[in-house]
C-alpha cells in the first residue's frame, strides 16, 4: 500500500506573519481542494500534519474528503528558519540552496539540514512503526524536510536537486513496507497511484 508525502501549495506571504503561521493563498487553497477530488484521497486511513497553519489547513481540506481526522506531529515542521526571519525571494533561494549545499552546517543560525533530516525521518519513521501497512497514509509538511525525508527515501546524499519543483504543492509516493519511493515530485492534483 502507499505513503505519501504532500507539500503544502501556495500561502500568502505576510513578512509581518512569523512564517509558521502563514495560511494558504486562495490559489493554495483552490489546489488542495481539487486534490481532494482525486479518488485516491478517500482511500487515506491517516492524515498526518505539521503543525504549521499552512500544512494544517491542508490536511483539513483533504481529511475533509477522506473522512478521518488530522493527527498533528510537531516534530514535523520546516527546517527551522527563525533565526533570519522573513528572506526577500532571491534571497530565500540563495539562503536555501546554501542550506542544501552545506548539510552540516547552519547558514547564518538555520537548523542544519543534517538536524532537520534526522527530526523528519524520526518523527514519520516512529509513526509508520505501529501504523498497518495495508492502509494508505498521507504526511502534509513542507518542502525543505519534505525535500530531506526524499533524499533519505532514495538512498542519496541531501541536494536541492532532489527538492521539488514549482515552490509547493506536490508529493511523493512510497511503499509503506520498504518505503521505497514509487513517484518522484508531482503536482498534487495530477498523482494517480
Amino acid at each position: 500500500m502507499f505513503g505519501l508525502y504532500i507539500t503544502h501549495p501556495q500561502v500568502k506571504i505576510d513578512p509581518l506573519v512569523p512564517v509558521p503561521q502563514w495560511g494558504l493563498s486562495d490559489l493554495g487553497r483552490q489546489r488542495a481542494e481539487q486534490t481532494a477530488q482525486r479518488p485516491w484521497v478517500r482511500s487515506l486511513k491517516r492524515i498526518i500534519s505539521s503543525n504549521e497553519v499552512k500544512a494544517v489547513e491542508t490536511a483539513e481540506i483533504l481529511a475533509s474528503a477522506a473522512g478521518t481526522g488530522v493527527e498533528r506531529v510537531e516534530a514535523m515542521h520546516e527546517n527551522d528558519r527563525s533565526a533570519t526571519g522573513f528572506l526577500q525571494p532571491a534571497a530565500f533561494e540563495a539562503a536555501a540552496d546554501w542550506f542544501f549545499a552545506h548539510p552540516e552546517e547552519s547558514f547564518r543560525g538555520w537548523e542544519r539540514a543534517i538536524d532537520a533530516q534526522r527530526r523528519i525521518v524520526e518523527a514519520v519513521s516512529v509513526i509508520l512503526s505501529d501504523h498497518d501497512p495495508r492502509q494508505p497514509i498521507a504526511f502534509v509538511g513542507h518542502g525543505g524536510v519534505g525535500t530531506l525525508l526524499k533524499c533519505q527515501f532514495s538512498g542519496l546524499p541531501i541536494a536541492r536537486s532532489s527538492d521539488q519543483p514549482g515552490g509547493g504543492g506536490n508529493l511523493f509516493a512510497f511503499t509503506l513496507g520498504d518505503r521505497r519511493l514509487t513517484s518522484d515530485w508531482t503536482a498534487m492534483e495530477d498523482w494517480r497511484p
